[in-house]
């Protein structure tokens, strides 16, 4: 049963499956009506917290590790600008934005949609950031990354997925290419020497242990692709989480 599921622990895991809630709240930046113009839809939104509920739960794939996070949709907020919709990282229009719409504390995850700068699928802060740039803190998706969005292969809301393990504290699986000392801190994630893009099922880039980790959430695989946390990523959200922001 779901229960006997939830009460499971990964490797390294502190606390229960489910024990952790965070808190969503919502910031839909767009440049006018429709979702053409990003104002995305109340389905769109729900959608995207149940990608993120099943992908922490670890029911996505085989060899999918459980987290002990969940998320709740707490709030949601509409806002019609045209700078912020394009905001990029490390942009005037990005701090303007955050600065204006941001919610809460460490514990709070305050998640953006708009058209991620014209060139990316998102970006995210890291728990380690928090501290020094509080306002900053959150994650930006392009608002067509969503599930039903336009954006083909990137549209089953795992660009989401992506971003808020970083905001929970994972590095990318190709952090570090090949090195022999580090990679993104987490042994079960077999190095790789550079992002997988599509979906090279087998593809071995490094001569240490494992083929390349392209079912993760953390590499740059096409939605389709990706269903997959490990233990030992499970182990460092929750440390750096809980570190960091309480959680």
């Amino acid at each position: 049963s779901m229960d006997n599921f939830n009460s499971t622990r990964g490797k390294g895991q502190i606390r229960k499956s489910g024990s952790v809630t965070i808190p969503v709240y919502f910031h839909v930046v767009n440049k006018g009506a429709g979702v053409a113009n990003g104002d995305v839809t109340m389905k769109m939104i729900r959608d995207q917290v149940d990608v993120l509920n099943a992908a922490y739960a670890g029911a996505t794939g085989p060899g999918a590790a459980n987290t002990p996070f969940r998320f709740v949709l707490s709030g949601i907020d509409r806002t019609t600008n045209a700078a912020w919709f394009e905001a990029g990282p490390g942009t005037e229009a990005e701090r303007e934005m955050k600065t204006a719409l941001h919610i809460g504390g460490a514990d709070v995850l305050n998640f953006y949609t708009n058209n991620a700068g014209g060139f990316l699928l998102g970006w995210a802060t890291f728990p380690f950031w928090f501290a020094a740039d509080p306002a900053m803190d959150g994650v930006v998706c392009l608002f067509s990354s969503l599930p039903g969005g336009t954006e083909v292969p990137y549209n089953e809301g795992d660009t989401g997925t992506h971003e808020v393990g970083h905001w929970l504290g994972l590095f990318h699986t190709f952090q570090g290419g090949c090195a022999a000392n580090y990679n993104d801190f987490v042994a079960d994630t077999p190095a790789e020497r550079k992002p997988a893009f599509g979906c090279p099922t087998g593809r071995d880039t490094c001569p240490k242990p494992g083929i390349d980790p392209i079912e993760n959430f953390m590499d740059y695989s096409d939605d389709p692709c990706m269903f997959r946390f490990t233990g030992g990523q499970s182990a460092r959200m929750e440390a750096l989480s809980l570190q960091y922001r309480g959680l």
